[in-house]
């Protein structure tokens, strides 16, 4: 199957309100991030837009709604039109959540957690396993921010993951700041989880910027708005990331409240920058 050849740079996730700026001005960015819904229709604006921004840049393609770990089956005409959307613009990376968000022919706008057990397990392989046959291509899995845990699972969370990626073949999406985000709210280390994290399988970094409230005991809890600059420890443990992964492509997220292109291209700067200085240590060590 198909690889991830995202080059390792940063990228942005594509927004309407940037669409003119980014064919006129042609900024420097990696790469562009869609989600995959936003694009399943047959035309009008959004395709002419992505057309013209995909003929210049790498395209990563990012679902929301197949419900990976739900447990029904998934949605076959849901994977029809995924695989009609990536047939139509080869993206160079398609991923998906390690999250439910459906029950029966509903469909929820959110994505939500589910237990590590043996069973969630197998289920997800083979959903993974059907979603990488209809595609054609090897997808990757990006690992959830958590509010809760279930006092029913039995398999820590990068075992989980680790499992997943070794019985299906799949890549990882290794968001940083919903590592922080889950670490905080069940106040874990996070550096550990990078360090035990198994990156060889992963092929993108996510980025965001959180949220911060308290819960009902006066403890910090994080939420993943994706609404603000990448903050500052998230920035720090992207950096420690780097140093076990080596340069990889990073998507700096911003869905909510999004600013000017100005200040997101600033953003993907500062990544770029973190991206370089892994490359240079790198390379220090080689010679």
């Amino acid at each position: 199957m198909p690889a991830n050849h995202l080059p390792a740079r940063a990228g942005l996730g594509l927004k309407p309100q940037h669409y003119a700026q980014i064919i006129e001005t042609a900024p420097d960015i990696g790469f562009f991030e869609v989600h995959a819904e936003n694009y399943m229709g047959d035309g009008g604006p959004p395709h002419r837009y992505l057309t013209a921004i995909a003929e210049r840049y790498p395209i990563s393609l990012h679902g929301v709604g197949l419900s990976i770990g739900g447990e029904g089956p998934l949605d076959t005409a849901h994977l029809t039109r995924l695989r009609a959307l990536i047939d139509r613009y080869q993206p160079q990376s398609f991923s998906e959540h390690l999250a439910w968000s459906s029950h029966d022919e509903s469909a929820l706008n959110d994505l939500l957690p589910l237990p590590y057990t043996q069973a969630t397990l197998d289920t997800v392989v083979a959903h993974i396993d059907q979603v990488q046959q209809v595609l054609g291509r090897r997808m990757l899995l990006e690992n959830p921010s958590t509010y809760v845990l279930f006092a029913e699972s039995t398999i820590d969370e990068v075992d989980f993951l680790a499992a997943i990626a070794q019985r299906t073949g799949c890549g990882l999406l290794l968001d940083v700041n919903n590592v922080m985000v889950s670490a905080v709210n069940h106040q874990t280390d996070a550096a550990s989880y990078i360090n035990r994290f198994p990156v060889e399988a992963v092929g993108e970094i996510h980025l965001a910027g959180y949220d911060e409230a308290e819960d009902a005991v006066g403890d910090r809890l994080l939420i993943d708005a994706h609404a603000s600059r990448v903050s500052a420890d998230v920035f720090d443990l992207f950096r420690h990331t780097l140093g076990r992964t080596g340069p990889m492509p990073t998507l700096v997220e911003w869905d909510n409240n999004v600013p000017s292109f100005d200040i997101l291209a600033d953003e993907a700067r500062l990544a770029d920058d973190a991206i370089g200085q892994a490359s240079s240590q790198i390379q220090r060590r080689a010679s």
